[in-house]
């Protein structure tokens, strides 16, 4: 995917806010989630020391238990610090890019595209953290997506918050250390 196209996409996309608006009934269950999930200090000290413009676009879908049960995680992380402009857009509205983000032949969400500044692609990761691909199998592998709204362990929130932190992270360590940016920036 080129820059041009993503740029696009990312101006295009809505914020938080507004994608939960797009369904008030299903961004009850988002807002669930969002309220029983906090950083931990460490973890707002660590996000407030990233000094590079990430733009994260997120292809998500309001309907989805997994995007609920993740996607406000996402939101704690962007807003701990102003430079992680964090967007959002709908699998099923934007199905030519879903089509090129697929997992093993599937459209899955949520999926975050990681950009520099410029829109250039840093990562792709998605659909689940390995925490909740382990609270998956350790439910003796039962539904493959959880309702919206279903009951989610505090220290499962908690270790799959991490788990995107962690990618969130080492994003942010790739754009600071990348020659490219480093040579634009002097640093």
């Amino acid at each position: 995917m080129k820059a041009e196209y993503l740029t696009k996409k990312f101006e295009s996309a809505l914020t938080y806010s507004e994608y939960l608006a797009t369904n008030p009934e299903k961004a009850a269950n988002w807002n669930k989630i969002y309220d029983q999930t906090k950083l931990t200090d460490e973890q707002q000290t660590l996000i407030k020391g990233f000094t590079r413009k990430l733009n994260v676009l997120c292809v998500s879908g309001i309907w989805c238990g997994d995007c609920a049960q993740q996607g406000p995680l996402f939101q704690h992380i962007a807003e701990a610090n102003p430079l992680i402009d964090l967007r959002w857009v709908d699998r099923d509205e934007h199905e030519d890019l879903a089509d090129q983000i697929t997992l093993n032949q599937g459209k899955r969400v949520p999926m975050l595209i990681f950009m520099a500044e410029d829109c250039e692609i840093v990562s792709i990761k998605g659909d689940r953290s390995l925490t909740r691909y382990r609270a998956i199998a350790a439910k003796a592998l039962g539904a493959s997506c959880p309702m919206p709204g279903a009951a989610v362990a505090d220290d499962e929130l908690a270790a799959t918050l991490q788990d995107w932190l962690d990618e969130f992270e080492r994003v942010h360590l790739l754009l600071r250390t990348s020659g490219r940016l480093r040579n634009k920036y002097g640093d």
